[in-house]
């Protein structure tokens, strides 16, 4: 099977739901260290990708030629919160490549502070393109195209020269041959690829292990480096991957993505964990995460203890009453 259990749900000891998925450990050579159910699931990368649709900037050069900060650097990565802080940084990026939020064409939507925590907006709040939650990453596509003088208004389409390029540096980072790999439209209308969850692993473990990527070594360090200083930056209050960089005190570089993605890189092994929950639910997710760290013996007892949360062991009712118990059911093989 290409999926096995992973995450199981009982109440009063009686099973009630079940999450398959699919893990891969491997280091920056793409060498296969461990894994749960079929490594090699061909996946889509979802907002994974992000640090790695940053690289054509950077290679060119556009971080230095607009003085891109570290903060900024960490928004283009980011699948954020729509807070002031994020805003502040989008509009920045904007202003330093004299481009504007209304030639982004990722949309836009009521700003995630909001609607992850079921909140109703302030009277007489407005939002933009900038509040979207990938904004970072199209602000910097935009600035691809000002230091390119390419057109904006197609800049989402796969052959773009940006997107090409996009494909080109996520191939070599990845370890897979561009022409083979596959491609959807993401929610914010870019190109996202799909690729065996072995390669997704193999391209965050030279994030965090930069010197690994001869050709993207300058790049992939800017890059990891600002995800994991300014890890509020990369999504916001009370996210998943604020918690676990802060968590992996400048050790991990971990990236969710859309519909059950994840991936948690650690610079000291030089190696990175990408998993897939294969019906996309996010609590599942996080709790065969936090598991498979601490399979791999990646947690000490002070992270343990911080990463419980995100294991929703218990089940609870609305009034706070235990109903149910949510609990990992899977052991990773090594090789």
């Amino acid at each position: 099977m290409n999926f096995v259990p992973m995450i199981e749900l009982t109440r009063n000891g009686i099973s009630e739901c079940l999450h398959m998925g699919a893990l891969a450990v491997t280091n920056t050579e793409g060498q296969l260290i461990a894994h749960a159910g079929n490594p090699n699931w061909m996946c889509f990368t979802r907002s994974t990708l992000k640090a790695l649709q940053a690289l054509p900037l950077m290679q060119s050069g556009g971080a230095k030629h607009f003085g891109f900060t570290s903060k900024e650097l960490a928004l283009m990565c980011a699948s954020h919160n729509g807070e002031e802080m994020h805003v502040e940084q989008v509009t920045s990026i904007l202003q330093k490549s004299a481009t504007t939020y209304k030639q982004m064409r990722c949309g836009c939507h009521v700003p995630y502070r909001f609607s992850f925590n079921e909140l109703p907006l302030p009277e007489g709040f407005e939002y933009d393109e900038r509040h979207h939650n990938c904004s970072g990453k199209h602000s910097g596509f935009l600035a691809y195209c000002a230091l390119h003088e390419l057109p904006t208004e197609t800049y989402t389409e796969l052959d773009h020269p940006l997107q090409l390029a996009v494909r080109k540096a996520v191939a070599d980072v990845a370890g897979v041959n561009s022409n083979d790999m596959a491609w959807g439209i993401d929610g914010c209308s870019a190109p996202n690829f799909a690729m065996p969850l072995s390669n997704l692993a193999q391209a965050y473990a030279r994030l965090a292990k930069p010197e690994s990527s001869i050709e993207y070594a300058d790049s992939l360090k800017l890059l990891g480096e600002a995800m994991s200083t300014h890890p509020e930056l990369v999504s916001g209050t009370g996210r998943n991957d604020a918690d676990l960089m802060r968590i992996g005190r400048g050790d991990w570089v971990t990236k969710v993505g859309a519909d059950g993605v994840q991936v948690v890189a650690s610079r000291a092994r030089g190696q990175a964990l990408a998993l897939k929950i294969a019906d996309g639910n996010k609590l599942a997710l996080f709790a065969a995460s936090i598991e498979a760290l601490d399979q791999l013996g990646w947690l000490d007892s002070e992270q343990r203890q911080a990463l419980k949360p995100w294991r929703s062991a218990e089940l609870k009712n609305i009034k706070g009453a235990d109903v149910g118990a949510r609990r990992s059911i899977f052991k990773i093989q090594t090789v």
